[in-house]
Protein backbone atom coordinates (compact mmCIF):
# COMPACT_ATOMS: atom_id res chain seq x y z
CA UNK A 1 0.00 0.00 0.00
CA UNK A 2 1.37 3.47 -0.88
CA UNK A 3 2.51 5.84 1.92
CA UNK A 4 0.77 9.21 2.24
CA UNK A 5 3.01 12.18 0.85
CA UNK A 6 5.87 13.00 2.80
CA UNK A 7 4.95 16.26 4.83
CA UNK A 8 5.85 20.21 3.36
CA UNK A 9 5.86 23.47 5.38
CA UNK A 10 2.73 25.16 5.36
CA UNK A 11 2.04 27.42 2.57
CA UNK A 12 4.63 29.73 1.62
CA UNK A 13 3.29 33.13 1.01
CA UNK A 14 4.75 34.52 -1.85
CA UNK A 15 3.49 33.48 -5.19
CA UNK A 16 6.67 31.97 -6.69
CA UNK A 17 6.75 30.27 -3.50
CA UNK A 18 3.73 28.94 -3.58
CA UNK A 19 3.16 27.92 -7.13
CA UNK A 20 6.01 25.53 -6.40
CA UNK A 21 4.67 24.15 -3.71
CA UNK A 22 1.27 23.67 -5.33
CA UNK A 23 2.90 22.56 -8.54
CA UNK A 24 4.49 19.53 -6.17
CA UNK A 25 1.39 18.85 -4.47
CA UNK A 26 -0.25 18.22 -8.11
CA UNK A 27 2.86 16.27 -8.60
CA UNK A 28 2.51 14.12 -5.79
CA UNK A 29 -1.09 13.17 -6.59
CA UNK A 30 -1.02 12.59 -10.19
CA UNK A 31 2.34 12.82 -11.80
CA UNK A 32 2.74 15.05 -15.03
CA UNK A 33 -0.29 13.91 -16.32
CA UNK A 34 -2.24 15.98 -13.48
CA UNK A 35 -0.02 18.68 -13.65
CA UNK A 36 -1.41 21.12 -16.38
CA UNK A 37 -0.77 25.05 -15.68
CA UNK A 38 -4.58 25.08 -14.54
CA UNK A 39 -4.58 22.19 -12.19
CA UNK A 40 -1.33 23.90 -10.53
CA UNK A 41 -2.79 27.72 -10.39
CA UNK A 42 -5.69 26.47 -9.06
CA UNK A 43 -3.95 24.87 -6.33
CA UNK A 44 -2.01 28.07 -5.91
CA UNK A 45 -4.69 30.59 -6.22
CA UNK A 46 -3.39 32.48 -8.78
CA UNK A 47 -3.91 33.33 -12.24
CA UNK A 48 -2.37 31.29 -15.52
CA UNK A 49 -0.64 35.04 -16.07
CA UNK A 50 0.99 35.18 -12.63
CA UNK A 51 2.61 31.91 -13.41
CA UNK A 52 4.49 33.21 -16.30
CA UNK A 53 5.58 36.30 -15.02
CA UNK A 54 7.50 34.34 -12.27
CA UNK A 55 8.29 31.34 -14.56
CA UNK A 56 9.41 31.52 -18.22
CA UNK A 57 7.18 27.87 -19.04
CA UNK A 58 5.47 25.24 -17.31
CA UNK A 59 8.99 23.57 -17.53
CA UNK A 60 11.03 26.19 -15.74
CA UNK A 61 8.36 25.77 -13.06
CA UNK A 62 9.53 21.92 -13.02
CA UNK A 63 12.72 22.41 -13.01
CA UNK A 64 12.63 24.57 -9.63
CA UNK A 65 10.26 21.79 -7.91
CA UNK A 66 13.20 19.26 -8.46
CA UNK A 67 15.37 21.36 -7.71
CA UNK A 68 14.19 21.77 -4.27
CA UNK A 69 13.31 18.07 -4.22
CA UNK A 70 16.82 16.97 -5.11
CA UNK A 71 18.35 19.60 -2.83
CA UNK A 72 16.49 18.36 0.24
CA UNK A 73 17.39 14.71 -0.96
CA UNK A 74 20.81 14.87 -1.28
CA UNK A 75 20.68 17.24 2.45
CA UNK A 76 18.97 14.51 3.72
CA UNK A 77 21.74 12.00 2.74
CA UNK A 78 24.52 13.94 4.03
CA UNK A 79 23.00 13.97 7.15
CA UNK A 80 22.44 10.38 7.54
CA UNK A 81 26.15 9.79 6.30
CA UNK A 82 27.60 12.30 9.24
CA UNK A 83 28.75 9.94 11.47
CA UNK A 84 29.64 6.17 12.19
CA UNK A 85 31.95 3.82 9.95
CA UNK A 86 32.47 4.49 6.32
CA UNK A 87 30.86 1.46 5.24
CA UNK A 88 27.73 2.31 7.68
CA UNK A 89 27.77 5.80 6.21
CA UNK A 90 27.52 4.81 2.70
CA UNK A 91 24.23 2.57 4.13
CA UNK A 92 22.66 4.70 5.75
CA UNK A 93 23.04 7.24 2.80
CA UNK A 94 21.74 4.47 -0.08
CA UNK A 95 18.42 3.71 2.52
CA UNK A 96 17.74 7.24 3.08
CA UNK A 97 17.56 7.17 -0.94
CA UNK A 98 15.70 4.62 -1.21
CA UNK A 99 13.28 5.37 1.48
CA UNK A 100 12.47 9.25 0.89
CA UNK A 101 11.84 7.92 -2.86
CA UNK A 102 9.14 4.92 -1.20
CA UNK A 103 7.80 8.00 1.39
CA UNK A 104 6.78 9.50 -1.68
CA UNK A 105 6.06 7.14 -5.12
CA UNK A 106 4.12 9.02 -7.03
CA UNK A 107 6.53 12.16 -6.86
CA UNK A 108 9.68 10.14 -7.20
CA UNK A 109 8.37 8.76 -10.18
CA UNK A 110 7.53 11.95 -11.62
CA UNK A 111 10.53 13.37 -11.13
CA UNK A 112 12.97 10.55 -11.79
CA UNK A 113 11.53 8.31 -14.42
CA UNK A 114 8.42 10.04 -16.42
CA UNK A 115 9.06 11.95 -19.50
CA UNK A 116 9.83 15.13 -19.28
CA UNK A 117 10.44 18.08 -21.31
CA UNK A 118 14.53 18.61 -22.54
CA UNK A 119 14.36 21.04 -19.58
CA UNK A 120 13.54 19.04 -16.99
CA UNK A 121 15.47 16.49 -18.06
CA UNK A 122 19.02 17.85 -18.33
CA UNK A 123 17.97 19.29 -14.36
CA UNK A 124 17.92 15.59 -13.63
CA UNK A 125 21.43 14.96 -14.77
CA UNK A 126 22.76 17.90 -12.88
CA UNK A 127 21.37 16.51 -9.55
CA UNK A 128 21.95 12.72 -11.01
CA UNK A 129 26.14 13.89 -11.01
CA UNK A 130 25.99 15.77 -7.79
CA UNK A 131 24.36 12.49 -6.19
CA UNK A 132 27.50 10.88 -8.02
CA UNK A 133 29.40 13.21 -6.53
CA UNK A 134 28.59 12.66 -2.76
CA UNK A 135 28.58 9.32 -3.29
CA UNK A 136 32.02 9.10 -4.85
CA UNK A 137 33.32 11.32 -1.72
CA UNK A 138 31.81 8.58 0.36
CA UNK A 139 33.68 5.61 -1.06
CA UNK A 140 36.90 7.53 -1.30
CA UNK A 141 36.97 8.13 2.12
CA UNK A 142 36.33 4.54 2.69
CA UNK A 143 39.04 3.24 0.52
CA UNK A 144 41.35 5.87 2.21
CA UNK A 145 40.21 4.95 5.71
CA UNK A 146 41.35 1.18 4.82
CA UNK A 147 37.49 0.53 5.35
CA UNK A 148 36.57 -0.33 1.63
CA UNK A 149 38.75 -2.45 -0.91
CA UNK A 150 40.89 -0.47 -3.69
CA UNK A 151 38.50 0.75 -6.82
CA UNK A 152 37.83 3.37 -9.71
CA UNK A 153 35.09 5.31 -6.73
CA UNK A 154 34.27 7.28 -9.12
CA UNK A 155 33.47 4.62 -11.57
CA UNK A 156 31.71 2.15 -8.38
CA UNK A 157 29.42 5.49 -7.44
CA UNK A 158 28.14 5.53 -10.90
CA UNK A 159 27.25 2.13 -10.44
CA UNK A 160 25.74 1.88 -7.57
CA UNK A 161 23.63 5.15 -8.51
CA UNK A 162 22.41 3.51 -11.64
CA UNK A 163 21.48 0.04 -9.85
CA UNK A 164 19.44 1.95 -7.03
CA UNK A 165 17.68 3.70 -9.31
CA UNK A 166 16.67 0.59 -11.92
CA UNK A 167 16.29 -1.10 -8.67
CA UNK A 168 13.22 1.22 -7.79
CA UNK A 169 11.51 0.94 -10.95
CA UNK A 170 9.64 -1.54 -9.88
CA UNK A 171 8.86 -0.69 -6.20
CA UNK A 172 7.82 2.61 -7.69
CA UNK A 173 5.58 2.08 -10.54
CA UNK A 174 2.45 3.35 -9.97
CA UNK A 175 1.11 0.41 -12.68
CA UNK A 176 3.13 -1.94 -10.68
CA UNK A 177 2.02 -3.98 -7.02
CA UNK A 178 4.61 -4.42 -4.41
CA UNK A 179 4.71 -8.00 -2.88
CA UNK A 180 7.22 -6.66 -0.55
CA UNK A 181 7.84 -4.34 1.92
CA UNK A 182 9.62 -0.97 2.01
CA UNK A 183 12.04 -2.10 4.79
CA UNK A 184 12.51 -4.69 2.41
CA UNK A 185 13.12 -3.03 -0.43
CA UNK A 186 15.96 -1.27 1.60
CA UNK A 187 17.76 -4.02 3.54
CA UNK A 188 17.90 -5.80 -0.05
CA UNK A 189 19.57 -2.10 -1.59
CA UNK A 190 21.56 -1.97 1.04
CA UNK A 191 23.25 -5.62 1.10
CA UNK A 192 23.66 -5.04 -2.68
CA UNK A 193 25.70 -1.96 -2.27
CA UNK A 194 27.55 -3.27 0.07
CA UNK A 195 28.47 -6.21 -1.72
CA UNK A 196 29.34 -4.58 -4.95
CA UNK A 197 31.99 -2.46 -3.60
CA UNK A 198 33.66 -5.27 -1.20
CA UNK A 199 32.49 -4.33 1.68
CA UNK A 200 33.31 -6.81 4.47
CA UNK A 201 30.48 -9.17 5.46
CA UNK A 202 30.07 -8.60 8.99
CA UNK A 203 29.67 -4.93 8.22
CA UNK A 204 25.82 -4.39 9.94
CA UNK A 205 22.87 -2.52 8.55
CA UNK A 206 22.22 0.48 11.01
CA UNK A 207 20.34 2.42 9.21
CA UNK A 208 17.55 1.83 10.73
CA UNK A 209 13.85 3.96 10.87
CA UNK A 210 14.18 3.98 14.44
CA UNK A 211 17.01 5.96 15.04
CA UNK A 212 16.66 9.50 15.36
CA UNK A 213 19.01 10.57 12.21
CA UNK A 214 16.92 8.36 10.10
CA UNK A 215 13.48 9.91 11.00
CA UNK A 216 15.10 13.23 10.41
CA UNK A 217 16.47 12.32 7.51
CA UNK A 218 13.49 10.99 5.38
CA UNK A 219 11.01 14.37 6.33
Amino acid sequence: MSKPPSKLPRVPPGTRERLVYAARRVLEEGGYAAASVQAITDRAGVTASALYRHFASKAGLFVEVFRDAATRGQEAMDEAAASGGHIERLEAAVATAARRALRNRRLAWALEYEPVEPLVDAERMVHRREYCRRMTSLLRRGIEADEIPEQDAELSAAALMGAIAESLIGPLSPITEQHVSDEEVVAALVRFCRQAIGAPDEAAFRATPASTAGRKAIQ
